[in-house]
């Protein structure tokens, strides 16, 4: 199968992320942090390591406060609920996915205003905007630093400093740039960055991270064993055990690890540069057919290798059932949990065929691409 649903889940991994869950499962698989035998010794080592190395990768200074999650939703969820309060107000973007609208939308329930951001055509977000949507009660500001839908990178620096000028929070959801993009959790001015380790940290499923570079505080969203304070009735008060109830997922965790250290050894701009490169032939090669619509922006910089299409004419869940059964070609049709995106680009009735492009798709997998939409748009 020709691999382009990398903005979903990345596919394949390296192979040491492979190895490290197995040891992890055959080698050491008992319960970290819970015993003081070897096994749980090194289960909680592995942990423990993975959190310096989302650390170094983000910049953030204590690996304390990183917070172990199951995923980006699993952490945005934790910072969103566990900060804002009855009479808060939150801006965020026509661009984001559910996992950030949804909480928002939840929490209108218990009285946390919420404004929403328009973007341009192409998925654009202007700062000014986010900047005339603060109030006096606007506790929390939330974006995307990438579109799942139409790959648009946000200025994260330049929402991050307006945020830190204006003494507003400031969230980040990572899901499609970390791993790819520098993020610089202190040059940024981040206060919190949710990011999934099945992405672009090249980890399995069931992994993530909520890093926290604030002093604000965040009300658990659940309690339970932490190895820690166990004759206290109440959640431990101190990171990471306040936000981490119950046992970690160890193997998956001990896969993350390996994908941040091939990562940090590759280095984030030849990851950047080889999808650039993929990105630009797929793109150019695309616009040569006029039945094809691609969206996002024009400008390739001003995008990552995540590319929504259609054929004029065509459903986007059909055409993606043609690549997958006639072409071996995985790709993502639908409205991809981003309604309001959709919505923006002019795609909310007919969803679109999302391509996303990972660090080992070959320019080979791209033109294969593109001659089946050519032969797909000819019927």
């Amino acid at each position: 199968m020709i691999y382009l649903d990398n903005a979903a889940t990345t596919y394949p991994k390296p192979k040491s992320v492979y190895k490290n869950v197995m040891d992890a499962m055959t080698k050491y698989g008992a319960n970290p942090g819970r015993g003081s035998h070897a096994m749980a010794i090194e289960g909680a080592r592995v942990i423990y390591e993975t959190r310096e190395l989302l650390a170094e990768l983000f910049n953030l200074d204590d690996p304390m406060k990183v917070i172990l999650t199951f995923n980006a939703t699993d952490g945005l969820n934790m910072a969103i609920k566990g900060i804002l309060r009855p009479g808060d107000h939150v801006v965020t973007t026509a661009m984001e996915h559910n996992s950030v609208l949804r909480p928002i939308k939840e929490l209108e329930n218990i009285g946390v205003e919420n404004t929403i951001v328009s973007c341009s055509h192409e998925g654009k977000i202007n700062v000014q905007d986010i900047e005339a949507a603060i109030k006096t009660n606007t506790r929390m500001v939330v974006t995307t630093h990438v579109s799942n839908l139409t790959g648009t990178i946000f200025p994260i620096e330049k929402i991050g400093e307006m945020c830190k000028r204006r003494n507003v929070l400031y969230l980040v959801d990572g899901s499609q740039s970390a791993g790819v993009l520098e993020i610089d959790m202190q040059k940024q001015h981040i206060d919190f960055l949710a990011v999934p380790g099945h992405k672009g940290l090249l980890g399995p499923q069931g992994t993530g991270a909520l890093l926290i570079n604030s002093d604000a505080e965040i009300k658990e969203l659940k309690e339970g064993g932490t190895g820690s304070e166990s004759s206290n009735p109440h959640q431990p008060n101190f990171y990471p055990d306040k936000l981490e109830a119950g046992t970690h997922n160890l193997p998956g965790i001990a896969g993350l690890n390996a994908g941040l250290k091939y990562i940090l050894n590759k280095g984030t701009k030849s990851i950047l540069s080889h999808e650039k490169s993929i990105l630009e032939t797929f793109i150019n090669e695309m616009r040569k057919n006029p039945k094809i619509v691609i969206y996002g922006p024009e400008d390739i910089n001003d995008r990552s290798g995540v590319v929504p299409v259609n054929i004029a004419g065509m459903d986007s869940s059909e055409v993606a059932y043609i690549l997958d059964t006639e072409y071996n070609i995985a790709v993502r049709p639908g409205l991809h949990c981003a309604p309001l995106a959709h919505k923006t680009i002019g795609t909310e009735n007919i969803g679109a065929v999302r391509f996303g492009i990972g660090p080992f798709t070959k320019r080979s997998d791209v033109i294969a691409a593109v001659k089946a939409l050519n032969e797909i748009s000819e019927r």
